[in-house]
């Protein structure tokens, strides 16, 4: 005899979520659509279940259920839900795809038993670094998989993997793309991975001198490119003026083709390109042990930089940059002609 009350439905678990998720997912990838009402079915069922996972997260109105987080991170690593979710990507749907990456987003952060273990996963799974940074190839997925790059590379050891890989030479190419948000994509994960983890970039930088920065004056600082030589000009100063990377800055402003190229931004018209640029041409200045070579360019350009420095004014007060300036004058003024060794 059937019971006359109704029973209460099993609550789901956060591996029941995984383990639904894996199975679409899986889904997915080995089978083609022939009905496109059938693709809906399961992208529906995907959207809800991304949802699900998402929301046990948290966000900025409602806190994380820590225990359910801790078991839905280490069961979506356990089954390999994280590979199978990046090959799907391309597959997915717009809505699909953005939950997708704010799932990998929440789980680089998340920890079980004090440990990250997407870092220790990433790390026997290297390859899927090389599917994120090739996704800029494909238009319809790289702002998604330039997001989830991000994500991963706030981890060191997986920034290390992306900067001694043959890919770094590749973020020239995409920051030169046509279209303008995912060259600007680009350039935010370029950015992110020459700044967070600043022992490891200044190796790379050391070991890279050569081919790095003749890529960075020729794709970049002189790219024709309003933006992107801004934004390149901004990165400089940063990674110049970082103290990690005090040895590559020596190097650098020894340079003499290094100083023309920023001599003749501060000629731009562009208020915001000089500024960028004076910050890192002010370091060939003041430098105390400038090569002969970088003293004879200043000394035969002397008044028409100490013009040129006179009449640079932003549009707003900066009290720093008025001493700099300044003391950048002072520098030149003071040089005398050194013979060449």
């Amino acid at each position: 005899m059937k019971s006359l009350f109704k029973t209460k439905p099993p609550s789901t678990t956060p591996v029941d979520v995984i383990r639904r998720t894996l199975d679409i997912l899986s889904f997915v990838e080995c089978t083609p659509f022939t009905r496109e009402s059938k693709r809906e079915e399961k992208m529906a069922e995907l959207c809800k279940n991304l949802r699900e996972i998402k929301d046990l997260y948290g966000d900025a109105e409602s806190d994380p259920a820590s225990k359910a987080c801790a078991q839905l991170t280490h069961e979506f690593f356990r089954e390999n839900t994280f590979r199978l979710l990046i090959n799907c990507l391309p597959k997915l749907n717009l809505e699909a795809r953005k939950d997708a990456t704010q799932v990998v987003a929440n789980l680089q952060r998340q920890r079980v038993h004090s440990r990250l273990v997407a870092c220790d996963y990433l790390e026997a799974n290297f390859d899927l670094m090389d599917i994120l940074i090739q996704g800029y190839e494909n238009s319809s997925t790289a702002l998604h998989y330039g997001a989830m790059l991000r994500e991963c590379i706030r981890h060191q050891s997986v920034a290390k993997y992306v900067l001694e890989s043959l890919h770094m030479r590749r973020f020239f190419y995409f920051i030169q793309l046509p279209n303008f948000d995912i060259a600007a994509d680009a350039a935010a994960t370029f950015q992110e991975l020459l700044i967070r983890h600043k022992s490891i970039v200044a190796e790379f930088l050391s070991q890279n001198y050569d081919w790095f920065f003749a890529e960075y004056n020729s794709k970049l600082l002189e790219y024709n490119n309003y933006v992107t030589r801004r934004q390149a000009l901004k990165l400089l100063g940063d990674i110049l003026q970082n103290r990690s990377n005090a040895g590559v800055m020596t190097r650098y402003v020894s340079s003499k083709d290094n100083l023309r190229i920023l001599m003749n931004l501060l000629r731009e018209s562009s208020k915001s390109i000089q500024k960028e640029a004076f910050n890192s041409f002010k370091l060939f200045a003041t430098n105390q042990n400038k090569p002969p070579d970088i003293v004879s360019i200043l000394v035969a350009n002397r008044s028409k930089l100490l013009r040129l420095l006179s009449e640079l004014k932003l549009d707003k007060d900066d009290e720093q940059f008025e001493l700099d300036k300044d003391q950048v004058m002072k520098e030149i003024k003071s040089l005398e002609p050194r013979d060449r060794l």
